[in-house]
């Protein structure tokens, strides 16, 4: 593991929406649905859905190590108190689960966490991940908070990147 991760926060009162929203818009004309999967239903059928996508896109996590089980993956990720599936945003292309940009509720200590945003290796560069964090800042508001936190593995250059261009910046965390 990295000694050293990068620990970036975005204030979302100052977040520009105006200048992002092109990404939802290009997402929308390309036949790219996003959706929460609060909205999509949060049953037992999507949720492997969604462990699926996040193993998927958590194969190219720098030293990120083997990746759960199912059960562990329920265990860790969703049967928690800061889980919510209004925080968790999907992209589809038809039916197929091509994103994610899952956020946790961390209200309690001020902020919501981005846990994970990835997209599946044919859809990227199309801006889809930009599109849907663009998209689920509003969980934010929805938490009563303003503030969304986020690490990265220092090697992980794309996904710090794409962070600071939103408007994170470093900030040391808990």
């Amino acid at each position: 593991m990295a000694s050293h991760w990068v620990k970036l926060e975005l204030d979302v009162k100052n977040f520009d929406a105006a200048r992002f929203a092109g990404y939802v818009e290009r997402c929308r004309d390309a036949g790219i649905r996003l959706t929460t999967l609060a909205e999509l239903g949060d049953t037992p059928r999507d949720r492997h859905a969604l462990y699926e996508l996040n193993k998927d896109c958590s194969a190219d996590i720098p030293d990120r190590g083997e990746f759960y089980t199912f059960e562990e993956y329920l265990e860790h990720r969703i049967e928690v108190p800061s889980y919510d599936p209004r925080g968790v945003v999907i992209a589809l292309d038809d039916s197929v689960w091509c994103g994610l940009a899952a956020t946790s509720n961390h209200r309690a200590s001020g902020f919501v966490f981005n846990e994970m945003t990835g997209v599946k290796a044919p859809y990227r560069g199309r801006g889809i991940s930009i599109a849907m964090k663009t998209f689920g800042i509003g969980f934010a508001g929805l938490c009563g908070v303003d503030k969304i936190r986020t690490f990265h593995h220092p090697a992980n250059t794309a996904a710090i990147e794409m962070n600071r261009r939103l408007g994170y910046v470093d900030a040391e965390q808990d």
